[in-house]
């Protein structure tokens, strides 16, 4: 059996392959943040089509965390049923469901937050559409509460585990990178200080789900800003989540203001563009003890394949799937032609038009 289609087990949790859906934005939510029937089609044609496990789009754990239209929620109790709608459609293909807990911080606006967004300083920088709110210490307090209540809900509505969003900019990398951390209180300063809201988080939602239970997080390698997280600055956080017990870490990096090293890069042509974030996944996997993941442009099964070989847990993607949310069973039925995606990021145009992401490569042009 191929290594990309091997089990992989996590803190009780065992995957059918190596093969992971990270985190995307859907746009298939109410204004509430209410799942739709729409989302539980696209889970379960993304379970259908034999992915290990799907990490929901990025939730929003507190009102004001929300950055963009159509984004989840698990703020409230009110969306219990079409939660649950959603794991019993994966679970029904044989499909295993994350719930991946976000707060968007200074990297939302007015419009979308509700209010002035908050952040852990009040820094105008290039990622922040305004000049967001200093958070208090009372606050900093209230969302890794918050963060610690998604959780419960999660585990309470059926899903397989859940991940911290740790990167591109959010809440929680904020507070790790010098760039957006200002403060001069106990979350900021020194680098101990700046990944307090991190391990606050994780203890957090850890103690509200239970040691059996998995918890991953997401971690930005490296933000490409100038003053911003470095890779000695993650390398640190990652060695301090493995030493707390966090269950696997997906590597990740860049921002949106990160330019040509951004989250989601575009013309992936040659396999020697893909899987830009794996030199800081091998960097970080040598660090730690727990599985790694890696996200970044994975286009060609061969590729795929030797960083599995070469020591990394799993490989995840977003945009291929897509395209072709059956790509994990075209591959492993021994077609490994390179996926179909373009990388061109027109998927996410219909999900700004309240339609949902799709693609649109292959939809007929308009007469």
């Amino acid at each position: 059996m191929a290594a990309l289609f091997a089990p992989l087990t996590i803190n009780g949790l065992t995957l059918r392959n190596r093969l992971v859906r990270s985190a995307t934005w859907e746009g298939m939510c109410d204004p509430d943040g209410r799942p739709t029937e729409q989302l539980v089609d696209c889970y379960r044609t993304l379970a259908r089509g034999g992915v290990g496990l799907i990490v929901s789009g990025y939730t929003f754990v507190s009102r004001e965390g929300k950055q963009l239209p159509g984004k989840m929620g698990i703020h409230t109790d009110a969306f219990a049923a079409e939660m649950r709608a959603l794991t019993e459609a994966v679970h029904a293909q044989g499909g295993k469901l994350c719930l991946q807990l976000v707060h968007a911080g200074g990297q939302t606006d007015a419009r979308n937050a509700g209010c002035q967004p908050l952040a852990p300083s009040a820094v105008k920088v290039d990622q922040f559409p305004e000049l967001p709110q200093e958070l208090s210490i009372a606050e900093v307090a209230r969302l890794v509460a918050a963060f610690a209540d998604g959780a419960r809900r999660a585990k309470a509505y059926g899903f397989d585990a859940v991940q911290l969003h740790g990167a591109h900019g959010y809440l929680i990398n904020q507070f790790l990178s010098p760039l957006t951390n200002r403060r001069s209180d106990a979350y900021g300063g020194s680098l101990e200080n700046r990944c307090r809201f991190l391990l606050e988080v994780y203890r957090a939602v850890r103690a509200a789900v239970g040691t059996d239970y998995p918890v991953l997080i997401k971690l930005g390698g490296c933000d490409f800003l100038e003053g911003g997280l470095s890779v000695e600055d993650a390398l640190h956080a990652a060695r301090v989540l493995d030493d707390a017990g966090i269950d696997a870490i997906e590597v990740s990096g860049g921002t949106g203001a990160s330019g040509s090293q951004s989250p989601v890069r575009t013309k992936i042509e040659t396999s020697e563009q893909e899987g830009y974030n794996l030199p800081m996944a091998f960097g970080i996997k040598a660090a730690v003890g727990c599985p790694v993941f890696s996200v970044g442009g994975f286009r060609s099964f061969a590729v795929a394949q030797q960083a599995v070989n070469d020591g990394i847990a799993g490989i995840a993607l977003s945009r291929p799937l897509i395209r072709e949310p059956a790509l994990p069973l075209r591959w492993q039925a021994g077609n490994s032609a390179r996926a179909t995606c373009i990388s061109c990021n027109g998927c996410f145009r219909p999900g700004l038009k309240g339609q949902g992401i799709r693609c649109v490569v292959d939809e007929p042009s308009p007469r």
